[in-house]
């Protein structure tokens, strides 16, 4: 489906415009959002194929900002029946209100991504016929695997902005993930490790022999890393993180606390600190909408806005927020293209995109031998944070001890705890080989998830605290 999604509707699109426009006129901002999606998976585990779904959707979400109150309503029925009752719905945040509707965002020509689907080609029975390859071939590389699971995701979302004064903007996004997870054992003892790729591209490249090898050998290699790991031992340590995907760390330890809404409403541990010291001299931290084919990007954000390179955090000082439109308007900045929403079913709000470190001069080996007593954490897991607080608790799925600069045995159960804009500080080395995750992040916020990608250089953090199960 390449056409306008406007003439889904049971009326004409010209009807769709004289609606929208009514129902946001008094406003200060708003938006008729516009989707159609379709969505494939496939999970092969332990041996056979357990789920494969294919589903279509398509709806309407209709915004009417007034002030800092937010009308929003949505159907998944394209008619005009529907249309009005969602815009008496949010017409109702208007009472009282006069305002004068914001400009709608600049145009871009840019394309970061291709449109064609990539559920389609290759068939589906290819698919599961490509899963069950690396079922048997990790099986294969060792006799104590016990059990593999492989998935394959793939999504085609075809979305439309209307404003109230016509403009219009139309933005499709394919989005593929490959992920393999692998148990081994060794008598009563099991362990696990996992891998994925992915990115906004057809399957093809993904389906490659070569590419899903990489995946399964590098799950295999965690679980046997795992199998192998003592007990994490617990205390304060100096922590060396690695490239690529420990930047989830600062994505949630970070990364949220300079989202807008919450430092216009000052509940973040970074409210009011804009042009301070908040981490240590050489940090700078980016978020970038416009990297081409990565999970994150987009062409333009679920408001229409063009997605930015946006630098939030330079050489340690705090100088940009994460912004949507009503946000930037409400603090007196510029949107950055930051508005986003999980579907036509959600309104949006200011979230990440890739969100990731710049490099700095130091070589990996030279962090590691700086450091005669600590922990290397290489990949982490689940995490819970605080974003008034800042406090943080990561779990690390891979990881290490490094006793007098050398890396030596794996250890399992390793947690790192911390606080946000405190860790930051405590960053004493900044390495030169800044990688972004293989392409697998998702985000959750406000019960809303969307894709996103992390990324950061080596990085020595001084005096963590590592929660473990060996004093």
């Amino acid at each position: 489906m390449t056409d306008s999604l406007l003439d889904q509707f049971d009326i004409s699109a010209g009807a769709v415009r004289e609606t929208v426009a009514a129902a946001l006129s008094g406003a200060d901002d708003g938006e008729l959002f516009v989707e159609y999606r379709e969505g494939e998976s496939l999970m092969f585990d332990n041996g056979r194929l357990k789920t494969a779904n294919f589903n279509t959707e398509r709806g309407f979400g209709l915004r009417a900002v007034a002030g800092e109150a937010t009308g929003y309503a949505h159907s998944g029925e394209m008619t005009l029946a529907a249309l009005k009752r969602a815009s008496d719905a949010v017409s109702a945040v208007k009472a009282g209100h006069s305002g004068l509707l914001a400009e709608s965002p600049p145009g871009t020509n840019r394309k970061l991504y291709g449109e064609d689907n990539p559920i389609p080609a290759p068939g589906f029975g290819e698919k599961a016929a490509m899963l069950q390859e690396i079922d048997a071939w990790v099986r294969a590389r060792d006799p104590r695997v016990r059990q593999v699971t492989a998935s394959l995701a793939s999504s085609w979302q075809h979305v439309e902005i209307l404003r109230a004064d016509g403009h219009v903007v139309r933005d499709i996004r394919p989005l593929v993930r490959i992920n393999v997870s692998v148990v081994v054992g060794d008598g009563d003892r099991q362990e696990t490790g996992s891998h994925g790729v992915g990115g906004r591209s057809g399957v093809a490249e993904f389906l490659t022999e070569e590419s899903w090898r990489k995946a399964g050998e590098e799950a295999l290699r965690q679980a046997l890393v795992n199998l192998a790991a003592e007990d994490a031992p617990a205390g304060s340590f100096d922590v060396v993180l690695g490239n690529g995907w420990p930047g989830v760390m600062l994505h949630e330890a970070v990364g949220h606390g300079l989202e807008g809404d919450f430092n216009r409403k000052k509940t973040s541990a970074f409210s009011g600190l804009m042009g301070e010291q908040v981490a240590a001299k050489g940090v700078t931290i980016v978020d970038d909408g416009t990297i081409a084919g990565r999970r994150g990007s987009l062409t333009v954000d679920d408001e229409g806005t063009p997605s930015a390179y946006n630098v939030l955090i330079e050489d340690g000082r705090l100088v940009g927020y994460m912004q949507d439109r009503q946000n930037a308007r409400l603090m007196g900045v510029r949107p950055t293209g930051n508005g986003r929403r999980e579907s036509y079913a959600h309104a949006p709000m200011p979230r990440m995109t890739n969100t990731y470190m710049l490099a700095g001069e130091r070589t990996p080996d030279e962090i590691i031998a700086s450091v005669k007593d600590g922990v290397y954490a290489v990949s982490f897991g689940g995490g819970q944070v605080d974003i008034t607080s800042g406090k943080f608790v990561f779990g690390c799925t891979e990881a290490y001890r490094i006793e007098n600069g050398k890396v030596t045995n794996p250890i399992k159960g390793a947690m790192l705890i911390g606080n946000g804009p405190e860790s930051m500080r405590k960053i004493a080395m900044i390495g030169n080989d800044m990688a972004l995750d293989p392409g697998i992040g998702m985000c959750g916020k406000g019960g809303q998830g969307v894709p996103v990608g992390v990324g950061q250089p080596h990085l020595l953090m001084r005096d963590m605290t590592v929660g473990g199960t060996r004093a």
